[in-house]
């Protein structure tokens, strides 16, 4: 697990979200905090509701019901300032294939405002904490998935926010990408507030300080790593037992 100093200060708070699709509910009710300086696993089986939640936090989705907070700011009446506070990394995140690395965070650079003094100095920073240097002058078509999920996070990263919510950002990678990709996070683990989705329940021991569970929409566990393998002395069997998934 990341040692990180946590406060009792809330950056991420769900209060109540639902989000119906006709008679269907999405996710029903769910509530949680992140703490400054947690870094936590969202997890939940497929279908669950996870990118939906994730989707309301980040002011992406407007909520039926409840209300989605970031570092204080109302994400459906205040979403501009929460978004100056946040970095979002969804699942395979679009990213302009026709342009390098360095063209592309110069872009979002010019997009947020970013005076030029300050984009610079950020887009050196950001490029050296997700190891692009290699390719940065290079097409984003012709780079790898690991290398788009780390200009992926270079990009939310760019503007300095305070908390990350991270969607299953090592989807699909082999197993040296993830160990990249795993050595970023626990680099930004130091110094952000971090909701991490995720099926890979090695990087949940590794990392995560609580672990936020939903299953068909609603939340069935919230607690640290330990107390969610004491319900069955396993991570994947207490995964089972909470979800229903098929082993």
């Amino acid at each position: 697990m990341t040692e990180t100093t946590t406060s009792a200060v809330p950056m991420i708070e769900a209060d109540g979200l639902s989000k119906f699709y006709g008679p269907f509910a999405a996710a029903r009710g769910i509530s949680f905090k992140v703490n400054k300086g947690e870094l936590v696993a969202f997890l939940g089986p497929n279908g669950a509701g996870k990118s939906t939640t994730m989707k309301m936090l980040t002011g992406y989705l407007a909520p039926s019901e409840g209300v989605a907070r970031i570092a204080g700011h109302d994400m459906f009446r205040d979403r501009i300032a929460g978004s100056n506070r946040l970095g979002y990394l969804p699942e395979n995140g679009p990213l302009y294939p026709d342009m390098t690395p360095f063209s592309l965070l110069s872009f979002f650079a010019d997009a947020r405002g970013l005076a030029a003094d300050y984009k610079k100095n950020r887009i050196e920073a950001v490029i050296e904490l997700c190891d692009l240097k290699s390719v940065v002058h290079k097409a984003i078509s012709k780079l790898s998935k690991g290398f788009r999920q780390r200009v992926g996070m270079a990009q939310a990263l760019l503007h300095e926010p305070d908390v990350l919510i991270l969607d299953e950002p090592t989807a699909g990678l082999d197993p040296n990408q993830i160990r990249e990709v795993r050595n970023t996070m626990r680099k930004l683990g130091e110094t952000k507030t971090i909701l991490l989705s995720t099926h890979i329940l090695q990087e949940v021991e590794a990392m995560a300080s609580r672990v936020i569970m939903i299953n068909e929409g609603r939340k069935v566990f919230e607690g640290s790593v330990a107390e969610l393998k004491e319900i069955k002395g396993d991570l994947a069997e207490a995964f089972h037992k909470l979800t229903g998934a098929a082993a």
